[in-house]
């Protein structure tokens, strides 16, 4: 069922959240699962909260920044709580991102210490990984850490989890959450600061604008390290009484679809590349269990919105839209009102201004603010630089609705400059994606002495022309100057490692391109 949403329900912290949900839907219920089929109850995961933390207490100091280079698991939500429990703050690495982007993050976060596994560096082949941040900070493994965990340890977990409010660490709402780093698919990675409150006024924010069955399961495949897995796919779940079934990789298209039927899984989280990509593998009777599945981080095609539809019946596809800024979600489809072409309606609690983009009517550039946006960025120097009077600049242009339903018209950055004309990437993407909606396309800009900007359309259409885009544009008159006539075909789009389409690798392959054609 749904609820109004309070700000003052946030006025908490997270481990206490985990205690009153505990509380609410009982401490039997399990609540966590992975691909080791090992469920938790709410107590399980407090207890071994506590017994994990106590460890990693001995060897850090109390607000320390501590690193989390782990893949959605289990031993991933328990650490984060672990860390918690004891007032260390988690800081979620992305394995994803390369060593350079590694390496800063640790250095900008002032990160001394980062905990992983021995099975994960090994199973991901991430060596490397560990031997760049092994010249910055102590690499410890958890296996290492749980072999010492003796009998001391198991009873004072035991002791602690029937009191927990006794023996956590006094945090609060304000203090720091979680730091988490932008996905960086235009740009280097910004590191952000959630507090404990940001993190938990989502949770209620989404809560309240959709109803949520705590008999329900929640399947998540997404990086912890990325905001809408820990929040949509962990904190989500947990603090409302759903399982959450973590699994450790997207990138598993074949396993994951039996899987979501095998877990009985009601909501899968994921982004559209990837259930486009499930929905192609699985059987007729895999998918259609879902209650709906929720999409973020790229916009949802139609094409996967028809797939959907006519393989599984009515599981509606929710587009959804945030921000990590946002603990992240700013706005989302509902299940009984959902709108094909927008991101959804706002979240309750949500303030907007729109402010005027030139030569881009019907819109403007996004600001948000609420009490699920950021303490602030991450400066050099270990200091933090907040919001201006809390407002975030999203650096989207959108339109709104009178009923506060929202339509991405692009990033500002994704506006180029032909002929005098304000052109979208966005919907130069979407044309290719109309002609070949069964292949990936991304589509740039370069500067053009004759035009001011010319567009360029990167895709894995191996006969991909400029010929049916034309003929496309003109069938429903978009303007013939948004269709790109440079096209370079690639034998993949390049991702990161959340399913968003990396452009900055986007941008090397066309500048390569350009040069050999030079």
């Amino acid at each position: 069922m749904s609820r109004s949403f309070d700000a003052h329900q946030a006025q908490t912290t997270l481990f206490d959240a985990l205690v009153e949900a505990r509380q609410t839907y009982g401490a039997k219920k399990p609540i966590l699962e992975d691909q080791e089929r090992n469920p938790l109850t709410y107590t399980d995961l407090i207890r071994a909260a506590f017994a994990l933390g106590r460890k990693i207490a001995a060897f850090t100091r109390p607000g320390e920044r501590v690193g989390v280079m782990l893949p959605a698991s289990s031993a991933t939500v328990v650490t984060f709580f672990a860390l918690h429990a004891f007032g260390r703050v988690p800081t979620m690495l992305n394995f994803t991102s390369g060593i350079r982007n590694l390496k800063a993050a640790c250095e900008l976060a002032g990160v001394k210490r980062v905990l992983t596994a021995h099975r994960f560096i090994e199973q991901g082949k991430l060596h490397d990984l560990v031997d760049a941040l092994e010249t910055l900070t102590t690499v410890t493994y958890l296996e290492d850490v749980r072999a010492t965990v003796g009998v001391a340890d198991k009873l004072f977990a035991a002791t602690a989890g029937a009191f927990p409010k006794q023996f956590r660490a006094p945090t609060r709402p304000t203090d720091a959450g979680v730091i988490l780093f932008t996905s960086g698919s235009f740009g280097a990675p910004r590191g952000v600061m959630l507090s404990q409150q940001n993190l938990i006024a989502n949770v209620r924010q989404i809560e309240a604008h959709i109803p949520l069955d705590p008999a329900w399961v929640m399947f998540n495949p997404l990086p912890t390290f990325h905001c809408f897995g820990l929040t949509g796919g962990v904190l989500l779940p947990i603090l409302t009484g759903m399982k959450a079934f973590q699994y450790p990789s997207p990138l598993h298209i074949k396993q994951i679809p039996p899987l979501i039927k095998d877990a009985k899984a009601s909501i899968l989280l994921a982004t559209d590349t990837f259930v486009n990509q499930y929905a192609r593998s699985a059987e007729r009777d895999e998918l259609s269990g879902l209650q709906f599945i929720v999409c973020g981080a790229e916009k949802v095609r139609e094409e996967t919105h028809n797939l959907i539809a006519e393989r599984f019946g009515d599981v509606p596809v929710l587009e959804g839209y945030g921000a990590t800024e946002a603990s992240p979600v700013i706005a989302v489809n509902k299940p009984l009102d959902n709108r094909r072409g927008t991101v959804g309606g706002l979240l309750p609690g949500m303030e907007t201004r729109l402010e005027p983009v030139e030569g881009i009517p019907g819109g403007g550039k996004l600001y948000v603010r609420g009490p699920n946006v950021m303490a602030g960025y991450l400066a050099l120097g270990g200091g933090l630089e907040p919001p201006v009077d809390g407002w975030h600049d999203t650096g989207d242009v959108v339109s709104i609705t009178d009923d506060g339903w929202v339509k991405i018209k692009g990033r500002v950055k994704r506006f180029a400059k032909v002929g005098g004309e304000m052109v979208s990437l966005t919907a130069a993407e979407d044309l290719a994606c109309a002609v070949w909606p069964d292949c990936r396309h991304a589509v740039i800009s370069l500067p053009d002495s004759k035009k001011g900007e010319r567009l360029v359309l990167v895709t894995d259409r191996r006969d991909a022309d400029a010929a049916p885009l034309i003929a496309h544009a003109q069938s429903i008159g978009a303007p013939e100057i948004a269709v790109p006539r440079k096209i370079i075909r690639v034998p993949e789009i390049p991702v990161l490692g959340t399913g968003k389409t990396d452009y900055v690798a986007l941008q090397r392959i066309v500048d390569a391109e350009m040069r050999r054609a030079a």
